[in-house]
């Protein structure tokens, strides 16, 4: 009971950290604002579309007692972003840790996709995480430390069939990780990347039940990730833990 009552104290002496979690209301976001909540960080939960969703994420989360507020916003739009970020940073103080999480998928025959597909997957996953990084980073900087964590996926590295424009976000994501580690590294700022395999989210409902069979068959473990057990490793790669570990895209596929 005392050394409960003694946990309790020094957490509370600590100064909190702050993690963005974007696209956050559902899914691998969602598994990851929880994680960190009860790791005992401030969670700035981003959504764009699905407010009903993000705000049962924040009870959730206060119901840990941690603290949690919910920021709609368009990560594809710069300035949206910067105004998110400004207003989470009065609220909180600082941000120590990004979670480059929103995005979207699409299957399409490549000679089908228009402009509009190629545009707008690219504006959210791959711009948004520019977008995020680049004013979060700037807080970094002043503070000369932190932590972006970019999820991205396996199709990143070997590429999907029908998915070509998803596939080349994810990609751009991965390189963006490397070179972008490369830059704040010396200012004491560590950005890594997790690629999901098949993870089972409402994300990977797009697939049939018939190709959801297939790639699981592929799959060394037999089975489809959990979205917790991608969380585990961004809450990892935040901490100190992972103090050394810079500019790496880590695989959480079940050996695929």
């Amino acid at each position: 009971m005392l050394s409960l009552l003694f946990c309790v104290i020094l957490i509370s002496v600590m100064k909190m950290k702050t993690v963005l979690i974007t696209g956050a209301s559902r899914g691998i976001g969602k598994a990851c604002a929880i994680a960190f909540a009860k790791e005992g960080y401030g969670v700035a939960l981003n959504y764009n579309v699905s407010e009903r969703a993000a705000m049962e994420v924040k009870e959730e989360i206060s119901a840990l007692g941690a603290k949690c507020e919910i920021y709609k916003c368009n990560v594809s739009d710069s300035k949206a972003v910067c105004a998110m970020v400004n207003a989470i940073e009065n609220e909180f103080g600082s941000i120590d840790v990004l979670v480059n999480n929103a995005g979207i998928a699409q299957q399409k025959l490549f000679d089908t996709l228009t402009d509009e597909d190629f545009d707008r997957m690219l504006g959210i996953n791959t711009k948004g995480v520019f977008n995020c990084s680049r004013e979060v980073s700037r807080i970094m900087l002043r503070n000369h430390k932190g932590s972006i964590v970019n999820i991205s996926s396996m199709w990143g590295s070997v590429g999907a069939s029908m998915e070509v424009h998803y596939s080349a976000s994810k990609a751009a994501v991965n390189g963006m990780t490397k070179a972008l580690s490369k830059e704040l590294g010396p200012s004491g700022i560590r950005v890594n990347c997790i690629a999901p395999g098949l993870i089972d989210t409402e994300m990977n409902a797009i697939h049939s039940e018939e190709t959801l069979k297939a790639l699981t068959e592929e799959i060394s473990l037999m089975r489809m990730g959990r979205p917790e057990e991608v969380a585990e490793l961004a809450v990892f790669l935040a901490g100190d833990r992972a103090s050394y570990i810079t500019g790496q895209v880590i695989g959480v596929d079940g050996g695929i």
